[in-house]
């Protein structure tokens, strides 16, 4: 009974794969016509009768607007597109080229020639600077007086530091390490005025105070003229007596 069953199944589960898989195949020269025509424009509309009675306009012209034609200019175009594809193609990739070369040029750490060529000046003129803020209170200067010139060379460091690290181009970035060693250089020059101007000071204080402990003989010297000018007096009323 089971083998019955499961025949039976197995026969129904392959009926309709058969069944699936036949073909029918019903020809209709009016259709065939008709889709000849729109697609290649060979042949004839089918029955003629119909198509001369209901559609006469559609009948003379049907061949001439075939899809063929539209095909070709399509295929045409297409061709046209390719080359156009391909000039678009060089030129994006030309220009990726060129900007990747912009990208290396703009990053600073990538390779900052820049630096390369003005460090040695501008590293230089910052140690300069440096060393001449230390003499603030070598001559004289005070504590808070040397911490407002640190500042400007800590303003420096951090122009520098940006410079570097900025997105641009490697004259540009030249530029400004340019402008900040001018800066620097003005800033310098104006330190050494300064400090040039409290040496002068603390010098004219201690001469000034050396002046102060001298011990000061004009009383003595004045008493010593005033003797020997009485003296003289009275030497010359004796000398006039004894005539």
């Amino acid at each position: 009974m089971k083998r019955i069953l499961l025949l039976s199944a197995v026969v129904m589960g392959i009926f309709p794969i058969v069944k699936a898989q036949s073909v029918t195949y019903s020809h209709d020269d009016s259709k065939m016509n008709q889709i000849t025509v729109m697609e290649i424009g060979s042949g004839g509309l089918t029955p003629s009768m119909y198509y001369t009675v209901l559609h006469k306009s559609y009948q003379k012209s049907a061949s001439s607007k075939n899809k063929l034609a539209y095909r070709t200019a399509a295929g045409l175009n297409l061709y046209a597109q390719v080359d156009d594809a391909e000039t678009l193609d060089s030129a994006l990739n030309k220009r990726a080229r060129i900007e990747a070369l912009n990208v290396a040029d703009r990053s600073g750490g990538t390779l900052d020639l820049a630096w390369v060529a003005e460090s040695g000046k501008l590293n230089s003129k910052m140690a300069d600077l440096e060393r001449n803020i230390r003499r603030v209170l070598q001559v004289g200067g005070t504590a808070n007086e040397q911490e407002h010139w640190k500042e400007y060379h800590n303003v420096y460091q951090c122009a520098i530091k940006a410079a570097q690290n900025a997105y641009m181009p490697n004259a540009q970035r030249k530029k400004e390490y340019l402008r900040i060693y001018a800066d620097v250089a003005r800033k310098n020059e104006t330190l050494i005025l300064y400090i040039v101007r409290l040496s002068n000071a603390r010098k004219t204080s201690e001469l000034l105070a050396a002046t102060g402990n001298i011990e000061s003989h004009k009383a003595q010297i004045v008493r010593n003229a005033f003797s020997r000018w009485r003296d003289a007096g009275w030497s010359t009323s004796k000398h006039g007596l004894e005539e």
